[in-house]
């Protein structure tokens, strides 16, 4: 017997191939970090994020991921926590953002990102928006990664579905900050 792909499911697929890609969507290198204040969890604890302060402190590191306890979102939390030591030594901090709920990203936060780093709930994707990090037509954020100055500029953009090479750059870029100062 012969199938057929029904017409609607045909043109929804030819209308996914013409959407853009999430990675050529992040805002680029040089442009102004949206402040943004949200829930965040780390080593289990809840608590109050504010881009603006930690900024205060040196560069910030902000990874969107698209969801807690997948593959891919894990081995990138496993990478972040084991570079943690590194982005300390030269000032900067590191929060992953996902539109999961603050009670799964609690649990996230001790088990995945080995309570190293914060991780911060955004679940109405009002900052994945702002950064331009959110899927189309889905619920949950693209793999962007980016490394925001002190003075608030996007110093590196960068967007790859594939956890590989996310910590590599984003380490490159604080390194090259801190050269320039």
């Amino acid at each position: 017997m012969r199938r057929f792909l029904p017409i609607s499911a045909f043109c929804a697929l030819a209308m996914i191939g013409t959407l853009p890609n999430p990675a050529h969507a992040a805002l680029e290198t040089g442009a102004h970090a949206p402040d943004f204040t949200a829930k965040a969890s780390m080593a289990g604890h809840e608590f109050s994020y504010h881009l603006a302060e930690a900024l205060k402190t040196g560069p910030v590191v902000l990874y969107f991921y698209p969801a807690a306890f997948t593959k891919g979102c894990t081995i990138e939390a496993h990478e972040f926590a084991e570079a943690i030591p590194e982005f300390k030594a030269m000032g900067a901090t590191v929060i992953g953002i996902s539109m999961d709920p603050i009670d799964k990203l609690t649990r996230f936060s001790v088990s995945e990102c080995r309570s190293a780093f914060p991780v911060a709930a955004d679940p109405d994707g009002t900052i994945t928006n702002s950064y331009k990090a959110k899927m189309p037509l889905l619920h949950m954020a693209s793999r962007t990664s980016y490394v925001i100055a002190p003075d608030g500029h996007v110093a590196l953009s960068y967007a790859s579905m594939s956890p590989d090479g996310h910590v590599e750059r984003t380490l490159a870029a604080v390194k090259a900050l801190q050269a320039a100062h």
